[in-house]
């Protein structure tokens, strides 16, 4: 067997590869370098993960000898090796924040809205009652106008 010499920047990834039917993702647990395509070649299957029924099948020997030769690990392996218990520590986070464009301008608008309903409520209710005296005499004799017309 040869000896492939892993340099401290992580060059080898543990991580998922899709696999399986439209709308019915299973994906295989693959050892590959980080900048080549998920679907080209890999250097080993070390197993498979099913997330409709939250099975993962993994070879734990060749997971931790991977690990202990300096390979990185996906997020979301991470996440699930954490699971399985095969490794400890903690959960990374795996999504990435696709929402927070779309965030800060529903934020924004609502504080807005929130500010200037208040000041404008006030200053228009002490007006009204007194264009209110005003205005129902004049309005009320167009109003009688139009009636008998």
């Amino acid at each position: 067997m040869s000896t492939i010499l892993i340099n401290n920047n992580n060059m080898l990834t543990i991580r998922l590869s899709r696999v399986g039917k439209k709308n019915i993702p299973l994906y295989r647990v693959i050892i590959s370098e980080k900048h080549k395509d998920l679907y080209g070649d890999c250097l080993e299957i070390l197993g498979s993960y099913n997330p409709h029924t939250k099975e993962l099948k993994i070879n734990v020997e060749k997971t931790k000898y991977w690990i202990s030769m300096g390979a990185g690990i996906s997020n979301t392996v991470n996440n699930l090796l954490i699971e399985k218990k095969i490794i400890e520590g903690k959960k990374l986070k795996a999504s990435k924040n696709r929402k927070s464009k779309k965030t800060p301008a529903p934020v924004s608008v609502a504080s807005t809205t929130v500010v200037a309903t208040p000041a404008p409520a006030k200053t228009e209710v002490a007006p009204i009652p007194a264009q209110a005296e005003t205005m129902p005499a004049s309005v009320a004799e167009p109003k009688t106008e139009q009636s008998a017309v």
